[in-house]
């Protein structure tokens, strides 16, 4: 799919819950860019972090993360990833930040005093409370804080501004844009924040009900999905010859007809004598629910 060096590459993974099926998984992530995987609760988002760090471990398939394969002795590896959990690890609520971050540098070979102070400084948080103590935004902005201390080269942040106030949400952009402008890192996040993805993803990855649904270029996908009003005097036989045909509604006298190729799309209105009397730009939110609801229907097929 890239032309471009990928850092993760995901090949038919599959792991299976007793409620629950993740996978099986196909992804390559690309070098030098920041990727999104969005879709709603319960997914797998987690479980897939969980797996690229051999926290878990799947049933089927295989992964490599920064040329390494997921699974053996990982600990030069881990060095050059930073991640952020969806949860705070609640033993750790003894400790105090500056404690928990000297035990961290010991493990970190790229590990930098100075960034780390500088993160804190600009998320504005106090090493002396204990992280038991902190509130749920001021343990997320230590979280970022201490994953990105040791300059790695790969980021894993799963929901990352999750309890972040707005003044904390606008530095953690800041903070991750400035991180991504050498060229050379990557960051792969997992979030619902529709403008969260809007302003950091270059690639985004829906994934719904432990299946991936694609992976696409962000800014094509924005200026491609649009739903398109057209007259229902002259009915198709049906709409699904339509190109890029997600779904389709009467609307009174028109029907609503979702498309992922709008520029096709209306080629083709042309060609069979449809007049579009509208068009609506869909939004990231929007997209996901059509495939939310066409995932639904498959299953229930």
């Amino acid at each position: 799919m890239f032309t471009e060096e990928t850092v993760i590459e995901v090949r038919g993974v599959v792991q299976r819950h007793k409620h629950f099926q993740l996978g099986p998984v196909e992804l390559s992530v690309p070098k030098g860019y920041v990727t999104a995987i969005v879709g709603p609760n319960g997914s797998g988002k987690s479980s897939l972090f969980r797996l690229l760090l051999d926290l878990s471990k799947p049933d089927e398939g295989e992964m490599t993360v920064l040329g390494e394969r997921v699974g053996g002795d990982d600990r030069q590896l881990k060095a050059r990833i930073g991640y952020v959990p969806d949860q705070a690890i609640d033993i750790e609520d003894h400790l105090r930040a500056e404690e928990k971050a000297a035990f961290a540098s010991m493990w970190y070979p790229g590990w930098e005093l100075n960034r780390y102070q500088e993160l804190l400084r600009r998320f504005e948080i106090d090493p002396s409370i204990k992280l038991g103590k902190m509130s749920k935004g001021m343990r997320r902005k230590f979280d970022i804080a201490l994953a990105m201390a040791h300059n790695p080269e790969l980021l894993l942040l799963d929901e990352p501004s999750s309890g972040l106030d707005p003044i904390a949400w606008k530095t953690m952009i800041d903070v991750l844009h400035r991180y991504m402008e050498r060229g050379d890192r990557t960051v792969l996040m997992a979030s619902h924040i529709v403008d969260e993805v809007k302003r950091l993803a270059d690639y985004i990855v829906f994934i719904v009900h432990g299946r991936v649904l694609g992976m696409f270029e962000k800014d094509a996908l924005l200026e491609s999905w649009y739903a398109l009003y057209i007259e229902a005097g002259s009915m198709m036989a049906s709409w699904k010859t339509m190109p890029g045909y997600r779904k389709h509604e009467q609307v009174g006298a028109q029907f609503k007809v979702v498309t992922g190729d709008v520029p096709e799309a209306e080629r083709w209105c042309a060609e069979q004598g449809l007049r579009i009397t509208g068009r609506q730009k869909l939004e990231l939110d929007d997209i996901l629910t059509v495939l939310i609801e066409q995932e639904r229907l498959r299953m229930h097929s």
